[in-house]
């Protein structure tokens, strides 16, 4: 479930602060058009030097696109525009076989509402083309979570039955990485060696992420 989003994204799109006391900041406010889908292959939005503070905006996984229970992502989302990347960033000094080191400081979600779904034959839930099982695939089913930012909460309400479960909430980013090596350009939603779709709740706030 990735959360970090927003409808309306600033008109300003990038603006810089320095200080002699404060570490560089940049921030980066992307129109819609702005985003990456790929890790390589990508021009830079700017070249940031080691140290600088990234105040970034980005789109869930399915790029705003599913925003209800009836928004199946079969029929609102265009394969492989999925995982939309701000970014990337030329990181000035580091070179091939160079470590980088992300730590995130803050995730904080844009909106009071959150979706997650299942898809055929897609994801680690259910059969895929590559892990084939005896049992019929999970049908596509949209769940709409309620966000209570303030309690730090998430709702869970149940689309069959009158469960209702409350969650802490805990804001991750499901993609990060760096570009491949030997001029790949990869897919946003693959995993690999260079960093990318790893979904893991380590990569929220406190934690460092390191790709090389």
């Amino acid at each position: 479930m990735s959360t970090s989003t927003n409808p309306t994204p600033p008109v300003i799109r990038r603006t810089e602060q320095y200080s002699h006391e404060r570490p560089r900041i940049l921030t980066v406010r992307p129109e819609p058009g702005d985003y990456a889908w790929t890790f390589g292959g990508a021009p830079p939005v700017a070249r940031i030097a080691p140290g600088t503070v990234l105040d970034l905006f980005t789109e869930d996984c399915f790029a705003g696109r599913v925003r209800s229970e009836k928004d199946l992502v079969s029929e609102v989302c265009e394969f492989p525009f999925l995982n939309p990347q701000t970014g990337p960033f030329h990181v000035e000094g580091a070179e091939p076989g160079d470590t980088v080191a992300v730590h995130f400081v803050s995730i904080e979600p844009a909106r009071d509402w959150a979706a997650s779904t299942t898809v055929p034959l897609f994801g680690a839930l259910t059969s895929t083309h590559t892990t084939a099982t005896l049992q019929p695939p999970l049908p596509e089913t949209v769940w709409i979570w309620q966000l209570d930012r303030t309690r730090r909460t998430a709702l869970f309400r149940a689309r069959d039955s009158d469960i209702e479960v409350e969650l802490p909430l805990d804001p991750m980013h499901g993609t990060v990485g760096v570009a491949p090596a030997n001029l790949e350009v990869r897919s946003a939603l693959v995993p690999d060696a260079h960093g990318g779709n790893m979904d893991t709740p380590r990569c929220g706030p406190g934690s460092p992420a390191t790709s090389g």
